[in-house]
């Protein structure tokens, strides 16, 4: 008898992570057909993969414009509701400000509550639009609720999901009914928020007892910038007895540091390798007697070329003679003139200064430093080291130089490199781009679906933007094995200007690759994770001056938002520093609020503060309306309100 053939089974369909897996495994290896032709297969996966690039980038757009949207929410929340929210608010503190607005006191850890019931009347105010589940604060309880159950009600707990990222701008609350007010259900309505009182709902909440109290809050060491123009350009401390003033008074104000600029221009100035740091020696003997920290900027650029400068340092004259016969060593911009602030990245690996490069040139002074104070490093007193990596000491193009007569908020110019290796075609940078004083709609590569976004515009800006982190990466790699085992710090520049607008132009001209469809900081903060340097970002300022207005399409808390962030999110150590020279209450409170934000569930807040002064402080000239109360805010061991 013949046996009948098996039905053989069906192979069994996979799922889950089996299926994605398989999936992935025959987009890398297509199945051969009988025919003995993969190409359909890989052509298919090919196409698939396309699809997959481009909703990934229409995920980040979406992502980014959801960003823009909270951001102008939470600054009209800031600005016309004056809710002290921090400056990477999300959706759990807003609710908190909102419940505290309703006169509900919210702990740190979500615990909701009230101080005492409610009274019995009943007043409309008009509702606030919140959503939630079934804790007292949502809608749909406080039109359900019946007087009685709202008096009965007590802490109920506000929990958050565990699962969520507490940074989420989508975050959401998740209530646990207090089993005490189940006997009395929820049938008799009353409208909204009736049960409240007005002056609960509309209280200034700047005159709450907690809004100003940094007791208790994280430790942000505070530097005060020393003023330029104590060391002369011989190297020699001009004026001692004002030295021993301002570090007194600085001193008396329990200021943790000071922060002194070494300048390449006074201590190589006349002669290549012939370094002269008496100066500095007798200026750190001072600081040595008043037991601060000192933290050195490695000062590569020029100080005080404009109308309003006392002290002018150039680059050193010998740098100077060079550049009268090459000119090429320095930034050049679309009409042929040439800027002496910073040497020119095109020349790092260049031996175009007397037989060394511009790496190498920057490696001999760190050197000489290290070498020269290494009593200073070993006693600890030295306690960082800064690079200066472009213009002003922060990294960026030259590209809004007030020597070339740019004002704010012109859009810049992009600055050539003549010398950079094999890019001469794209080193020219577009003909349609303006020029300092240009805003972004009178361009054609700038304006709203303008060439910075055409194959071209896209090739040049990463291009420029590459050169940009190439030539940190090259300096930083030296700096480390100059200062080993010293803390490094890295000044990274506040281009706020244009930001509300696509192109983001003036970020653009400064080397951050940064249009709203792109994220020109993440690559720059993956160069300096590299290094496991400490970030400085120079802060907007405590307030908008009223030179800034809306024709800038500015958005100083944008900025600073995508900044911080991007440098938190990579486990980089964050520093801010000040830049205007007026200041006020409000800004104040807000700038502490930044440097350590008391909502922040990660904890996270500024390493330190540097504070640049205006001028000497035993002038009696100080910014904030009292910077002993800020050094006190910023150290953690202060209440009150500021005094006015």
């Amino acid at each position: 008898m013949e046996s009948q053939p098996q039905p053989q089974p069906q192979p069994r369909r996979p799922r889950g992570f089996a299926a994605t897996a398989a999936a992935a495994a025959a987009s890398v290896s297509p199945t051969v057909t009988p025919s003995g032709s993969a190409g359909a297969s890989t052509a298919s996966s090919g196409k698939g993969k396309r699809e997959r690039e481009k909703e990934k980038e229409r995920t980040k757009l979406r992502e980014r414009h959801r960003r823009a949207i909270t951001s102008r929410m939470l600054a009209g929340l800031r600005q016309y509701g004056n809710f002290p929210l921090p400056a990477r608010a999300d959706m759990n503190d807003v609710l908190a400000a909102l419940a505290r607005e309703a006169g509900w006191t919210v702990e740190p850890d979500g615990t909701t509550y009230r101080h005492s019931p409610p009274p019995q009347h009943q007043q409309h105010l008009g509702a606030f639009p919140v959503r939630s589940g079934e804790s007292p604060l949502t809608a749909t309880s406080l039109k359900n609720c019946s007087v009685k159950a709202t008096l009965d009600c007590q802490q109920p707990v506000v929990r958050i999901d565990d699962s969520l990222s507490p940074a989420s701008l989508d975050s959401v609350v998740i209530a646990e009914r207090d089993t005490r007010s189940e006997k009395y259900p929820s049938t008799s309505p009353i409208n909204s928020v009736e049960c409240l009182e007005a002056d609960q709902l509309i209280q200034d909440v700047h005159s709450t007892e907690h809004d100003n109290d940094f007791t208790g809050t994280q430790y942000v060491p505070v530097y005060v910038k020393l003023s330029t123009g104590f060391i002369n350009n011989f190297c020699q401390l001009a004026d001692p007895d004002g030295v021993r003033q301002e570090l007194s008074h600085m001193n008396s104000l329990n200021v943790d540091g000071v922060i002194v600029d070494c300048w390449w221009g006074i201590v190589e100035c006349w002669n290549p390798q012939k370094y002269v740091w008496s100066g500095y020696r007798e200026l750190f003997n001072y600081i040595r007697e008043f037991k601060m920290k000192i933290q050195v900027v490695m000062a590569f650029h020029e100080y005080g070329r404009t109308d309003s400068a006392d002290v002018l340092i150039s680059l050193p004259n010998w740098i100077l003679e060079i550049g009268k016969e090459n000119q090429d060593i320095f930034f050049t911009d679309r009409e042929g003139r040439r800027t002496t602030e910073f040497l020119s990245w095109g020349i790092d690996k260049e031996r175009v200064l007397n037989g060394r490069t511009g790496v190498e040139v920057y490696f001999d002074f760190m050197r000489s430093f290290r070498t020269e104070f290494d009593d200073l490093f070993a006693e600890g007193l030295i306690s960082a080291v800064e690079i200066g990596l472009g213009p002003s000491g922060e990294l960026r193009y030259p590209s809004f130089s007030e020597r070339m007569e740019w004002r704010y908020p012109g859009i810049g110019e992009f600055q050539r490199a003549a010398k950079l290796r094999g890019h001469s075609f794209w080193a020219r940078g577009p003909d349609n781009a303006g020029h300092y004083n240009s805003r972004p709609h009178e361009t054609g590569f700038f304006c709203e679906r303008g060439d910075y976004d055409s194959y071209y515009g896209r090739f040049f800006l990463h291009w420029y933007a590459q050169a940009l982190m190439d030539h940190a990466d090259n300096v930083l790699s030296l700096a480390n094995l100059a200062f080993e085992e010293t803390k490094i710090i890295v000044k990274i520049p506040a281009v706020y200007w244009w930001y509300k607008t696509s192109s983001h132009a003036a970020e653009l001209t400064a080397g951050y690759y940064n249009p709203t469809n792109q994220d020109g900081y993440s690559p720059v903060f993956e160069v300096l994770k590299k290094h496991s340097v400490t970030v400085k970002f120079v802060c907007y300022g405590l307030q908008i001056c009223s030179y800034e207005n809306d024709e800038a399409f500015a958005d100083p808390e944008g900025l600073s938002w995508q900044v911080l962030n991007s440098v938190w999110d990579r486990g980089l150590k964050v520093a801010g520093e000040n830049t205007l020279s007026c200041y006020d209450k409000e800004g104040c409170l807000r700038i502490i609020e930044t440097a350590k934000p008391r909502n922040d569930p990660d904890c996270r807040h500024f390493s330190f503060f540097v504070y640049q002064q205006p001028s000497p402080l035993v002038q009696g000239v100080i910014c904030l309306p009292d910077l002993d109360y800020f050094i006190k805010c910023m150290h953690g061991d202060i209440t009150g309100d500021l005094v006015p």
